[in-house]
């Protein structure tokens, strides 16, 4: 089918309070712009936005030649309960907000004239997440269009069956019986045609599955898809006047006892990050040039892998994926039927579970960046017998749909003890009393509850209480039956069990689906020795919007006492920007990615004592430029794969050391001017060094778009740092930044900080550690201009866009 983009000229009007109507364009998060209060119902679980209901409103002509013609239209993400209303005839409802789904327009559209539709997307009903959701049409829509033959939507599923030959199986759908011709094309090249092994038919009147015909294609020296080489192809399949084209990778996947998980036939340890599905400073929107960003910063920092925690991840971040060769384990929900807040999906999910995941795998199929499924997150059903048997039912339900790819869940195995004794973080119960006491009084300081209390208590014992809860013999007892009902078992923050659980469970395949950055070394080096630790996703991979309550540290010179400023979890290796953090180095590091060494310095004009929760490795800063705090002393961090390190500040010795687990520490005196770091083997050979020296006296805002060349329209990110004039980064600066953009629109604004007066859509912001970001789309001629001015200055940069 002829695939339209249907993004442009929409209206947005909110329906729960009186706002202005605006002209919009597609994918548009609504709550980004909405304001921050106490009074929110969701509090920092959604970053204390207010929430609220809205209206998107499209008018579209359908020409009378078209009347012959299928006609669909795919959302692929609108939070939430979203309905679908066609010429004001309801066409459709969805109540999960990270489904893509599809509706058939036919017997509602008037054909020569003007037509309507109208979507509603509630998130008035609050709470409903434990995250930042967005609210409204946040994913693309896409039109289809099809003449009496044509391929359906989804209508093609491509896997590779052997590599020796290399072989693939293609499955064909048809609107009507008929022959279909594939080609697959490498560039232009046509480089194997198709053979029909088999052909299924309707075998009744009645019977409405389209035919479908099965060809095998032999490619002759193929290139394969892996993380490293993620060589990919072009089905091009053509029926009647209809021709679909669909990407993909050569690549086998296997999952055993013996060889653990392989791809191509060679073992792949999963270096995983989760991350949620925001973008930061543009809210919940989806656009492919932030999921590119997203991915290859991720690739760059070392990660092979991405956890979409916790819901189906969006078509963007999968193309980027496949394009990268970034892995991805795609999950389908938070919750199953217990409440974890008190208008969340459990109450819609008993009766949509089948439709989400046929939905989920659809869209998964042909991607071979996708290797493993995940039915939920830390669900503590799954210590239950009804959930050990919804647990099962979910894996088989997905093998009948997929029999190519393994099946997951991420079990928190301490949570699921203590809800078993009936102190459990999550239950119906508990999600009304959070509610309540959300509403009865919203300026009152709450206790924290549910996942919010766990959460505080794992920040006040730190990441040993958790993982050391994990290894108490009821944790076993109470996972045991859900990890047999499931092809990989899921162990969130489970790393103290994995020796143990080798040894009673030979036959078990272990994947840390959720982990404390300081565990990284000790995964890496149990896992290279077991081939059942299929990998590790750690918390997070990149700072998200919401869950605030988590309990992330801050200097009181960037924390504001008002509970409704807190916007992040600031808890991500890569920040809020992009930007990886010292603790990004260290997992580099610890997985063998680079040996360091790589140096990390304590804001020196801190004076606290922060207590770091267990999502926090350090605070430390990849600067050496603190002027004004000379012979002041302060903590220096270096990360090594070595046997010793050696600290010189101006060509001084100050320290040397052994290095424990890829990480030392130095006390010091800070002088301005220059420090290195020289790791040392275990015979004294240096392996390498870093040096950090102090930002000169002169002070610029350095504007450094990521790209010096826009195409039309497209997405510019924008960092905003302060510096030298040769460029080295000051973080002591300090300043409120004004922006302006001529020639495009100023998409988002804002700092990494986890502390935020107002929002993203703004155009002022306050920087964090001398730095932020603008992101900017481009107009469609001429050059991106964009000012940018604080206390003293205005700074100018101008981006040209290619003609």
């Amino acid at each position: 089918m002829e695939k339209r983009e249907f993004n442009k000229n929409w209206t947005c009007r909110c329906i729960t309070r009186k706002e202005p109507e605006i002209k919009v364009t597609l994918p548009h998060d609504a709550m980004r712009s909405e304001a921050r209060t106490e009074e929110s119902q969701g509090e920092g679980n959604i970053g204390w936005y207010i929430g609220g209901d809205y209206e998107y409103t499209k008018s579209f002509f359908v020409p009378a030649e078209d009347v012959d013609k299928k006609a669909v239209l795919e959302f692929e993400g609108v939070y939430h309960n979203a309905e679908i209303y066609i010429n004001e005839k309801k066409a459709a409802f969805r109540p999960y907000g990270y489904t893509n789904f599809y509706v058939e327009l036919n017997e509602f559209l008037r054909y020569g004239e003007e037509n309507t539709i109208r979507v509603i997307a509630r998130n008035a009903d609050q709470p409903n997440s434990r995250w930042y959701s967005g609210t409204g049409i946040y994913r693309p829509v896409n039109l289809y269009l099809g003449g009496k033959e044509h391929i359906p939507v989804n209508g093609i599923r491509i896997r590779t069956i052997s590599l020796e030959p290399v072989q693939i199986e293609v499955e064909v759908k048809t609107s009507v019986p008929g022959n279909a011709e594939i080609q697959v094309l490498d560039g232009e090249r046509i480089v194997a045609s198709g053979k029909k092994i088999s052909e299924k038919r309707a075998l009744s009147k009645k019977e409405t599955a389209a035919p479908e015909a099965v060809f095998l294609l032999e490619i002759p020296d193929a290139k394969l898809w892996n993380p490293d080489s993620p060589y990919l192809y072009t089905l091009k399949a053509t029926f009647g006047n209809d021709q679909v084209y669909e990407s993909f990778g050569v690549r086998t996947l296997h999952w055993n006892e013996c060889d653990g998980m392989t791809i191509n036939g060679k073992r792949v340890i999963l270096r995983g990050a989760c991350v949620h599905h925001d973008n930061g400073l543009l809210g919940a929107c989806t656009f492919p040039e932030a999921e590119e960003r997203k991915v290859r910063i991720l690739k760059e920092n070392g990660y092979n892998a991405i956890r979409s925690s916790h819901y189906p991840c969006s078509k963007a971040l999968l193309d980027a994926c496949d394009r990268q060769g970034m892995l991805v384990m795609d999950e389908y929900v938070d919750v199953w039927y217990i409440h974890k807040t008190k208008y969340d999906y459990a109450t819609e999910l008993k009766d949509w579970w089948k439709e989400d995941l046929r939905d989920m795998v659809e869209k998964d199929f042909n991607h071979p960046s996708v290797i493993m499924y995940s039915t939920g997150n830390e669900v503590a059903e799954t210590a239950q017998k009804k959930g050990i048997a919804f647990t099962k039912c979910m894996t088989e339900y997905l093998h009948s749909l997929d029999g190519t790819r393994p099946v997951t869940c991420g079990i928190n195995i301490f949570f699921n003890f203590l809800s078993s004794i009936g102190l459990g973080v999550y239950s119906d119960d508990k999600a009304e009393k959070t509610a309540e006491k959300a509403a009865k009084d919203a300026s009152k300081k709450k206790k924290p509850v549910g996942s919010e209390f766990y959460n505080t208590l794992a920040c006040l014992a730190g990441d040993y209480f958790m993982k050391m809860g994990a290894t108490l013999p009821p944790c076993d007892w109470k996972t045991r039956d859900a990890y047999a009902a499931m092809d990989i078992a899921g162990y969130n923050y489970g790393l103290f069990r994995y020796k143990h659980d080798l040894k009673k469970y030979p036959k078990r395949l272990i994947l840390g689906s959720e982990t404390f950055c300081k565990d990284a070394y000790d995964f890496w080096e149990i896992a290279k020795k077991n081939n059942r630790i299929i990998g590790d996703f750690v918390w997070a991979g990149w700072d998200y919007i919401g869950e605030t309550g988590d309990g992330a540290a801050e200097y009181s010179d960037y924390k504001n006492e008002a509970p409704h400023t807190r916007m992040t979890g600031n808890n991500g290796r890569i920040d809020l920007l992009g930007k990886p953090r010292a603790e990004a180095a260290y997992a580099r590091v610890a997985f063998e990615q680079e040996k360091g060494p790589f140096i990390a310095v304590k804001p020196v004009y801190q004076k606290e004592k922060l207590q770091l929760t267990g999502w926090a490795l350090t605070k430390a800063l990849e600067s050496w430029s603190w002027r004004g705090c000379d012979g002041e002393s302060t903590e220096v961090e270096v990360f090594a794969r070595a046997a010793e390190v050696e600290l010189l500040i101006n060509g001084e010795t100050v320290g040397r050391k052994k290095v424990k687990k890829c990480r030392t520490k130095f006390q010091v005196t800070y002088h301005d001017g220059e420090i290195t770091a020289i790791s040392y083997d275990s015979d004294g050979r240096e392996l390498g060094r870093q040096t950090l020296q102090t930002a000169g006296a002169d002070t610029i805002l350095s504007i450094c778009p990521e790209k010096t060349l826009a195409e039309p329209e497209e997405l510019l990110f924008i960092p905003l740092q302060y510096t030298d004039s040769k460029g080295s980064w000051k973080p002591m600066e300090k300043h409120e930044l004004k922006v302006s953009v001529e020639n495009g629109t100023l998409e988002g604004l804002g700092s990494a900080c986890a502390y935020v007066e107002g929002n993203y859509a703004q155009d002022t912001t306050k920087t964090y550690y001398g730095e932020a970001m603008a992101v900017v789309r481009a107009g469609k001629n001429g050059s991106v201009m964009l000012t940018v001015s604080d206390e003293k200055e205005t700074y100018k940069c101008e981006i040209p866009v290619r003609q």
